[in-house]
């Protein structure tokens, strides 16, 4: 009897959120993104109908949950519960960006902690396995009690930095929180260290108590998790232009540019590049000024390889120690 190519019986399917990106992770498995329906109910329910069968197949099902959130968090939800009702032998959640992971840890009287309670749905409703990237907070990885893979774009943002000249060069993180991130990025090009000491008072206002590091007369590699609002970076840029820095590349892997973010962005002449992944889809009106996208889809496409073949991908994690 011939034996079964592992890789056709995989079936990969898009939410609304990011058919794109989607649509790039099948072409770098040569496999066919399958087809899917989303439609609303006059009563504004939602409901999603897969297009071809799951039974005894490994289900990948690709959805970041962007804006609009609630939407797309149901959409997924609605996907998984199908495809383990469907006979799926496994099914994994592909989440690229999962924006419920700034709601981390309670900092506030009678809240939610978001990241847990989303982690705990997604799993409910049918995700054997979550496949993510750069989450807010490293512990949010543990609020999954199935297996959970924290993907890096770390190799995309050093191959592209590698192509500029980085001499006196010092990357940068807008809060000492995420001074981890950035260090490892700082190591693997071989240049210095600054922090920013952050205090959040709003979801769209912070302040900065002033940088740890020697970033005077230097050019800044700003690189955080996610841009929202742009309230972190503009204010991060302020402190720096204190210090004679007129040359800013800003790096992060999620792109939301919410709110007032395109104005304030467009507004610093500091800023040379601002440098995202391709986890969230933008449309036009949600692009800055001298924004670069980089695809991370071959991440994603390569971890879902090695998942089907039943392959380690440790190197691909994120904090995942160098060799």
């Amino acid at each position: 009897m011939c034996e079964q190519n592992p890789m056709e019986q995989s079936v990969i399917f898009s939410g609304s959120a990011h058919p794109q990106l989607a649509q790039e992770i099948a072409d770098y498995l040569g496999m066919p993104l399958s087809p899917t329906r989303t439609y609303r109910f006059s009563n504004d329910n939602l409901a999603v109908h897969l297009g071809v069968s799951v039974r005894a197949k490994d289900v990948f099902i690709v959805q970041p949950i962007s804006p609009p959130c609630s939407d797309h968090l149901m959409e997924i939800l609605l996907m998984l519960d199908v495809a383990r009702s469907a006979g799926a032998k496994s099914v994994r959640a592909v989440i690229p960006y999962y924006s419920y992971a700034r709601s981390d840890k309670k900092d506030a009287p009678r809240i939610s902690i978001a990241a847990r309670l989303v982690a705990d749905l997604l799993v409910t409703a049918g995700a054997n396995h979550v496949i993510t990237m750069t989450l807010h907070s490293p512990q949010v990885h543990g609020f999954f009690n199935v297996p959970a893979d924290h993907l890096t774009a770390h190799s995309v943002f050093l191959n592209y930095l590698r192509t500029k000249d980085l001499t006196n060069a010092v990357v940068v993180s807008p809060d000492i929180g995420h001074a981890k991130r950035a260090g490892k990025l700082a190591r693997a090009l071989k240049l210095p260290l600054a922090a920013a000491e952050k205090m959040r008072h709003t979801d769209e206002t912070v302040s900065i108590g002033g940088i740890m590091g020697d970033v005077r007369g230097k050019w800044a590699i700003l690189i955080d998790d996610e841009i929202a609002t742009g309230g972190s970076m503009v204010e991060t840029i302020d402190h720096l232009r204190q210090q004679d820095v007129r040359h800013v590349i800003v790096i992060v892997t999620h792109g939301l540019f919410t709110g007032r973010a395109i104005e304030r962005l467009n507004a610093v002449p500091e800023i040379d590049e601002i440098i995202v992944a391709n986890t969230v889809a933008l449309p036009p009106e949600r692009r800055p000024e001298r924004l670069r996208i980089l695809s991370v889809a071959h991440i994603f496409g390569e971890v879902i390889r090695h998942h089907i073949l039943g392959e380690s991908i440790g190197a691909l994690f994120e904090f995942w120690p160098p060799e």
